[in-house]
């Protein structure tokens, strides 16, 4: 009894690829076909059940259009938007996508019951995508049709690569290092993504909320500090300026950056570095320029709106939290090449360096958050510090921001300081990835322009252009503090200056 229990266990602990990657102590350069294909076998049959509610899910979608009337309580979005299709093409286009979808997802679902269907696994995820997508293409008239059609496609996904790990990874994943060689902790980790996942999920909820406002599922927003200062923000030329939703296309965008949060080992680093690209590009440059939207919003449209400040502050973090990863991956990169490995191959489905089998002994286990959830936050933040040159800049950035409103200066005055206000916060916030810590020189630039404004424009009080003056010399003082590096991060240390 006591033997067979212990086999239970294994089994329980090696579900999914992850595990296999953690637990399987042969090495996989020299595992055989027939051993790979045995232990991609094993796995999916110990994940049987995900395929099955996939067929389910299927039927859910086939049966939407024939259960749910599509054409009854329609709705219009709001702020006089004119979508590119008429209604009545939208909702018949919706009915047939749910339909020729849900066959698909029961074609291809009883397929991938037998083992070693990739193709089919991520057809299905790709129809999950196009689930996500086509509620904002056709702006669903609707609320229960976006409802059904986001929350089906987000279970799509999790159950095709997220739950049972990434289709045929047995095939070809290897034994390698846990944590970047020259690196102090894994970006990888548990704990890293931890922060991540919270702050995806809490941008996708936010956003969600407001793209329910501009699609007309509901008839206001509500904001406790700007009154209808939101309702303009969002009907303004800038939102309109997508022709789906913008508030939509956010959410959208998050609710990737929360499922990719989930995806892969804890050394995706390495066994996915094209994951890793891709959430990195979702992240950075998209979330940076999310980020300068939101600030541009009280310049372009003259008004702000509090739940859009909410979802950049959200995005914000997130910036600094995952670009260690993708140095970390860049960096294994560049060291596969060097070893002669192809790139092509190794982006797309990883690899090892040659000795290198470093163990991550550091990262708490993320089962660990109920009992230690202290110890887990603060591993999610390895990488990061926060000297206190960086909270004044960042305080002085603040100030800023409400000068106008405090000192009186106006019109381009007003607009010079709260831009470089915002982006004084912006780039400090950003700084306190130690890893971007060299990008608080950008403060300084922004330092002198704030500086050299009053010289230049007009509408400046003169309480106002010696704030500015004074403020700008304090935000160069305190740009020169480099602050305490506690982690190492191999060759990017020589970056950090």
């Amino acid at each position: 009894m006591k033997q067979d229990s212990n086999k239970s266990k294994m089994d329980m602990a090696e579900r999914g690829v992850t595990r296999h990657e953690m637990k399987n102590n042969h090495d996989n350069h020299s595992m055989s076909e027939e051993h790979r294909i045995m232990m991609l076998t094993r796995h999916h049959h110990q994940t049987q059940w995900v395929y099955w509610v996939i067929i389910l899910l299927g039927f859910w979608m086939v049966l939407s259009p024939l259960t749910f009337d599509y054409g009854r309580g329609l709705i219009a979005p709001t702020g006089n938007r004119i979508p590119w299709l008429d209604i009545t093409t939208r909702v018949t286009l919706l009915k047939w996508s749910d339909l020729i979808s849900g066959l698909l997802i029961i074609i291809l679902g009883l397929r991938s019951l037998k083992p070693n269907r990739p193709v089919e696994l991520w057809t299905i995820c790709f129809i999950g995508i196009w689930l996500s997508a086509a509620p904002l293409l056709f702006w669903a008239p609707s609320s229960m049709i976006y409802l059904n059609e986001t929350f089906v496609g987000m279970m799509l996904i999790a159950l095709t690569i997220l739950i049972p790990g990434m289709p045929n990874m047995i095939h070809y994943m290897e034994m390698g290092s846990e944590v970047p060689p020259g690196w102090s902790y894994n970006p990888s980790s548990w704990a890293q993504r931890s922060l991540l996942i919270a702050l995806g999920f809490a941008g996708l909820v936010v956003s969600r909320y407001l793209a329910a406002f501009q699609l007309g599922y509901i008839d206001k927003v509500w904001d406790p500090f700007f009154g209808d200062s939101s309702r303009l923000v969002l009907h303004s030329n800038m939102s309109k300026s997508l022709f789906i939703s913008d508030a939509g296309f956010g959410a959208f965008a998050y609710t990737f950056e929360f499922l990719m949060g989930w995806m892969g080992s804890p050394s995706r680093w390495r066994t996915m570095p094209w994951m890793v690209t891709l959430f990195g590009i979702l992240v950075i440059p998209l979330g940076l320029v999310h980020i300068f939207l939101v600030i541009s919003q009280p310049v372009v449209v003259g008004h702000w709106c509090t739940f859009c400040i909410v979802a950049a502050l959200i995005m914000l973090p997130m910036i600094p939290l995952e670009v260690d990863e993708v140095i970390a991956m860049v960096q294994f990169m560049r060291k596969s090449k060097k070893e002669g490995q192809s790139l092509w191959k190794v982006f797309w489905k990883g690899g090892t360096l040659q000795g290198s089998k470093e163990k991550d002994e550091r990262s708490p286990q993320l089962e660990k958050f109920y009992e230690n959830p202290r110890e887990v936050y603060q591993a999610s933040l390895w990488g990061m510090s926060f000297p206190l040159s960086l909270w004044i800049t960042t305080s002085l950035g603040l100030w800023l921001m409400f000068t106008p409103f405090l000192i009186g200066n106006s019109q381009i005055a007003a607009d010079v300081d709260h831009l470089a206000g915002a982006l004084i916060v912006t780039f400090s916030v950003i700084a306190m990835g130690e890893t971007m810590r060299t990008g608080r020189f950008l403060n300084a630039l922004l330092g002198i322009v704030v500086i050299g404004s009053p010289f230049l424009f007009d509408h400046y009080t003169t309480l106002g252009a010696i704030n500015d003056i004074i403020i700008g010399i304090l935000i160069i003082i305190f740009t020169i503090p480099r602050g305490p590096i506690k982690e190492n991060f191999d060759t990017w240390n020589k970056m950090i200056k």
